[in-house]
């Protein structure tokens, strides 16, 4: 295993994704965490994360430094490079050149984590900030134009430290990099195998439910699906799923979904329709948040309704829930300095309805979700869908929730779908939907004139949802998709793309 310090950037959860991607567990802690706590995961290396802060700010945040006395090898990475040099009595300066994007690094030396690259290599910098005196032991590796010490590193001690990201995909051999000091610095061993991951989550699952009950949110996406039939794999008729019609699914989702489950095996299945009432508490509703507060409390009401003869039968302990790694970290809950972008569904459970959460894909990305499905047998039909939010179509209009907006989004959507795979083209995105804009526009339809909603189409290229670039649909189709949803869907008489990449934007629109 090793170890990853977060200190707040979200690029910490690509690091984990990297090291998972190559073969080893990976696990993430606050940057904080007691070097004795460290040490009980028995870790073969450390990773510091980047972070928002400056070092040279008051109370900026630190690692324990006695984990510089652990004995194993720790690489730290853009604010982690600067802490590690700081506290081990290097300096940092503010930059006279900030650098953010590409840059070439020239390397120095390529003992250690620079062994396999070439002298001159393509890395992707976010700093102000920059090391500007190396402590006692440590070596400058690489350097770039404006940044001298670019690379350090304390051979002796197996000490590393990188301004730039080697995560993300814009540094060109960062994957070599991060192999060299798993596997060449660390002498880690390739464990992560998602068979196994399967089997250990199943393990968890039967040694933390015991023979109790558990109930569980089932809400038409993969992450509650995959997460629904984990559980029922190991704990069978013991499982009370509960598919509650919000009125705000996909066209056609409860009838697919309801109906796969059953096939398989889910005895204890409740479909309720509460549609009515999740459209009359959001009417006259515009505000994103409140609007998934109103919905993730309904929802658990209405859960709460369903499963009352249940528990009169039986015990239930459990409230499982489909939560994976995106959703922790966009929610701020993994670390004390992550910004809060936005709450989820999943974590806006009231705390006194009594039962314990269980959340057996909390550390997967939807990635890693799909591939577990396919080791328990899932169709590839749900497994590759697209992701879908919590609180639903509600976060595809923006503004209020009516009825009749619903119902338009709701056929835009499903024809936008529909012409995607026709073409061939959904599998090749990640993620791809209609929203509808809250404004009517003039347009011309035969010879009359029409004021009607706008929908905006988007399709986006992602690994994970950290981050996402649009996806590039060829002209044609985009241009037989505006005419499907124009001819097919009562009420839009304009179509938009949305090109827009994550970050600036969200992927969803609220």
């Amino acid at each position: 295993m090793v170890i990853i310090l977060n200190f707040g950037s979200q690029f910490a959860h690509l690091i984990a994704r990297r090291v998972r991607d190559l073969g080893v567990k990976a696990e993430i802690l606050p940057f904080d965490t007691p070097a004795s706590e460290i040490q009980k995961h028995n870790p073969v290396g450390i990773i510091l994360s980047g972070g928002p802060a400056s070092v040279l700010e008051k109370g900026s945040p630190r690692p324990d430094k006695p984990i510089f006395k652990i004995g194993i090898p720790v690489l730290g990475i853009c604010y982690g490079h600067q802490v590690m040099a700081q506290m081990l009595g290097g300096k940092v300066a503010k930059g006279k050149h900030r650098e953010f994007g590409k840059e070439n690094l020239a390397i120095k030396n390529k003992s250690g984590i620079f062994q396999t690259l070439s002298s001159k290599e393509v890395v992707w910098f976010s700093h102000g900030d920059q090391v500007s005196a190396l402590p006692k032991g440590f070596k400058q590796t690489a350097s770039t134009i404006g940044c001298k010490y670019a690379a350090f590193a304390d051979l002796q001690n197996n000490f590393y430290g990188i301004q730039f990201h080697p995560e993300v995909t814009h540094t060109q051999h960062g994957e070599k990099l991060l192999k060299n000091f798993l596997f060449s610095i660390c002498k880690a061993k390739k464990n992560w195998r998602i068979n196994s991951v399967t089997e250990n989550i199943v393990a968890e699952v039967k040694n933390e439910v015991g023979d109790r009950h558990v109930v569980v949110g089932i809400s038409g996406g993969v992450d509650s699906l995959v997460a629904a039939t984990l559980i029922h794999r190991t704990i069978g008729n013991r499982l009370h799923a509960v598919f509650v019609d919000t009125g705000l699914l996909r066209k056609g989702e409860v009838e697919q979904v309801a109906s796969y489950l059953r096939k398989n095996g889910f005895r204890q299945l409740h479909v309720i329709d509460a549609s009515p009432l999740f459209l009359k508490r959001l009417k006259g509703i515009s505000d994103p948040e409140q609007k998934r507060k109103i919905i993730g409390h309904s929802f658990i009401e209405v859960f709460e309704k369903a499963i009352k003869n249940e528990l009169k039968k039986h015990t239930i302990a459990y409230l499982a829930q489909g939560t994976i790694y995106p959703d922790r970290i966009e929610s701020a809950s993994t670390s004390k300095t992550v910004a809060k972008i936005k709450s989820h569904h999943n974590l806006t459970l009231p705390e006194k309805m009594g039962f314990k959460i269980l959340e057996p894909i909390k550390d997967l990305y939807k990635d890693e979700v799909r591939r577990v499905g396919l080791t328990l047998g899932l169709p590839r039909e749900l497994l590759w869908r697209h992701p879908f939010p919590g609180p639903g179509l509600a976060v595809r209009i923006v503004g209020e929730i009516t009825e009749e907006r619903l119902q338009i989004l709701r056929e835009a959507d499903s024809v936008f779908i529909e012409e995607l795979r026709k073409a061939g083209e959904y599998e090749k995105i990640w993620q791809a939907f209609a929203a509808l804009l809250p404004v009517k526009v003039v347009g011309v339809m035969g010879d009359g004139r029409t004021y009607e909603y706008v929908i905006a189409l988007r399709a986006v290229d992602s690994i994970d949802g950290m981050s996402a670039d649009w996806h590039k649909i060829p002209n044609e189709l985009l241009e037989k998709i505006s005419s499907a949803i124009i001819g097919k869907v009562r009420g839009v008489n304009r179509v938009l793309y949305d090109i827009t990449q994550k970050p600036p934007a969200t992927i969803e629109y609220e």
